[in-house]
C-alpha cells in the first residue's frame, strides 16, 4: 500500500521511543553489517548509524514514498527497496533490526526462524512489534468496517491480530539461540489535537481500507471509525489524551556456532 509520510509522522516522538528502548538493549558493540528492515522514513536508520559509525547500515523497506523521505533526509546511507516477506541480507548480518514493521507480514512462523538463520555467528536480531490489536483502537476498525454499505468492499481487507503470544515467539526462537531476552511495555502515551487515535491509526493500520474506498464512503467510514474512538478514547478537561499501546520486544543472539 502507498504510505503518507507525514501522517505518520505526526506521532514521531510517541514512535520513536520503543524504537530506542529497542536500540538501547542490543549489547553489541561493533558490528560491520547492520540492516534496518521496516527502515520507514528513516528516522531510526539514522540512529543506528550514530551509535555504529563505522557499520555498513542499510535501510529496507517496500514503499517508495518511506524511502523517498528517508533517502531524501540522508542521502549518505543506503537504501534498499524490497518485500520485507522475502528479503534476506546479500552478506551475513551482525544486526538485523526490525522496529514496528515485521507485524505487517504473515507466517512468522517462517519468517522469524529464517532472519535468526540469516546473521553471522553472534549476530543480534532484535524485533518491537506492536501489540495492541485487541484495544479498542483496532477493534472499532473492524465494527465500523462492518457496519455501513462499504462493508463488502473492507471486510476481506480485515485481517485477524498479526502477532502472536509471546510464548509463540520463545518456542520459535528459544532452540536456535544462544541467548534471547523479551518483555513488553505498554506506553501510556499522552496524545494531543483532535480526536487523535483517529490521525493515529490512520497513518498505520486503518490506511489500507481508506485507500480502498471512493468518496464519499472514504469520508463516510472514517467518519464511523472516529466516532466509536472518540467514545472509546475521550478527551480529559485539558483537551489531551490518554492512549495506552503495549508492544512486545525481542533481543536474541545466533550462536557462534551458528554457521
Amino acid at each position: 500500500m502507498p504510505w503518507d509520510p507525514a501522517q505518520y509522522l505526526k506521532f514521531g516522538g510517541h514512535r520513536l521511543r520503543p524504537a530506542i528502548d529497542l536500540l538501547n538493549a542490543i549489547d553489541t558493540d561493533a558490528p560491520g553489517e547492520v540492516f534496518d528492515l521496516g527502515a520507514g522514513a528513516g528516522n531510526v536508520t539514522r540512529l543506528l548509524k550514530l551509535r555504529w559509525p563505522n557499520a555498513r547500515v542499510t535501510g529496507v523497506d517496500e514503499s517508495r514514498e518511506m524511502l523517498a523521505k528517508a533517502a531524501a533526509d540522508a542521502p549518505d546511507l543506503t537504501w534498499e527497496r524490497a518485500d520485507l516477506a522475502t528479503w534476506r541480507p546479500p552478506r551475513p548480518a551482525d544486526l538485523i533490526y526490525s522496529n514496528a514493521a515485521l507485524h505487517w507480514i504473515a507466517g512468522h512462523e517462517r519468517l522469524f526462524p529464517a532472519l535468526l538463520g540469516a546473521l553471522a555467528p553472534g549476530g543480534v536480531l532484535a524485533v518491537q512489534m506492536p501489540r495492541n490489536f485487541s484495544a479498542p483502537s483496532h477493534t472499532s476498525i473492524t465494527d465500523a468496517a462492518r457496519s455501513g454499505p462499504w462493508r463488502t468492499t473492507l471486510e476481506p481487507l480485515l485481517r485477524p491480530s498479526p502477532v502472536g503470544d509471546p510464548s509463540t515467539y520463545f518456542d520459535l526462537l528459544a532452540p536456535r539461540a544462544a541467548r534471547l531476552d523479551m518483555w513488553e511495555t505498554e506506553y501510556l502515551q499522552i496524545l494531543e489535537g483532535e480526536n487523535p487515535v483517529k490521525e493515529w491509526t490512520k497513518g498505520t493500520w486503518l490506511r489500507p481500507l481508506l485507500d480502498a474506498l471512493d468518496e464519499p464512503d472514504r469520508s463516510r467510514f472514517e467518519a464511523a471509525y472516529g466516532e466509536r474512538v472518540r467514545r472509546a478514547y475521550p478527551p480529559r478537561a485539558d483537551g489531551r489524551t490518554l492512549f495506552p499501546f503495549r508492544r512486545l520486544f525481542i533481543v536474541v543472539r545466533a550462536a557462534a556456532s551458528a554457521r
